[in-house]
């Protein structure tokens, strides 16, 4: 299986040093659950698509320190291919970023949070259970980094998992399209050193209960099977 990363943003090149970028940690993460996968990247950031949506096998769409409102060159030729995919019922799935670009490119709506800063670890609740979500469960933790959030989501789109903070945070479309709000590709060390490097960022208080939530272990290889899975049960 060959799987396209629409990559949306780079890993900071303080952090690059000690953990790679992201089409390292999405290789990492993919390969632990199936070694024979194998990651395409095309680097949006720099203008740089895809010619087709029939180029790989299926899509995922990174995360980004960019928001899905932003004024940027590359936002809304990705929406377009995503409108693409999902016109085409082909496989993609969307990593933070890449879930809210995903509900805003077929009518949704993304916003800044009232809530503010989700950082450190989420716990969502598991509202439906698709076959692919194997193995089963009725809530899990991902880790977060993220401002904005899914506050409406398009008519094709159902809601699988949320939490209080964040209660669009798991979503699917017609069976081809996946939003995830949280970062399976992050490890509680990384999450660690991005939240010491946007200290002054997120405020102290944020900080603070990011660092606490992160004594919580990250079901990240569970989503990651998930992810797999999605792929493997829509496949044509």
């Amino acid at each position: 299986m060959n799987i396209g990363l629409l990559l949306c943003d780079d890993v900071h090149p303080e952090l690059q040093k000690i953990y790679g970028n992201y089409p390292e940690m999405f290789a990492t993460l993919l390969q632990q659950v199936e070694p024979s996968i194998e990651l395409t990247t095309w680097r949006l950031i720099d203008m740089e698509f895809p010619s087709s949506v029939d180029e790989c096998d299926g899509w995922i769409i990174s995360g980004s320190k960019h928001g899905a409102n932003d004024d940027l060159p590359w936002i809304a030729p990705l929406e377009a291919f995503v409108r693409v995919v999902f016109e085409q019922k082909k496989k993609l799935v969307g990593i933070c970023f890449g879930h809210q670009i995903i509900a805003k490119a077929l009518g949704g709506e993304v916003v800044r949070a009232s809530q503010g800063w989700g950082v450190g670890m989420s716990d969502n609740a598991v509202f439906s259970h698709p076959e692919w979500m194997q193995p089963d469960c009725t809530d899990f933790k991902l880790l977060v980094s993220h401002q904005d959030q899914v506050t409406s989501v398009p008519d094709s789109g159902a809601v699988l998992a949320g939490s209080t903070f964040c209660p669009n945070w798991m979503i699917q479309y017609d069976n081809c399209l996946l939003g995830i709000q949280g970062h399976p590709e992050f490890t509680r060390e990384f999450s660690r050193s991005l939240l010491d490097l946007r200290r002054h960022v997120f405020g102290e208080d944020v900080y603070v209960r990011g660092l606490e939530a992160l004594s919580d272990s990250t079901e990240s290889q569970l989503v990651a099977q998930w992810v797999i899975n999605f792929f493997r049960v829509f496949e044509k």
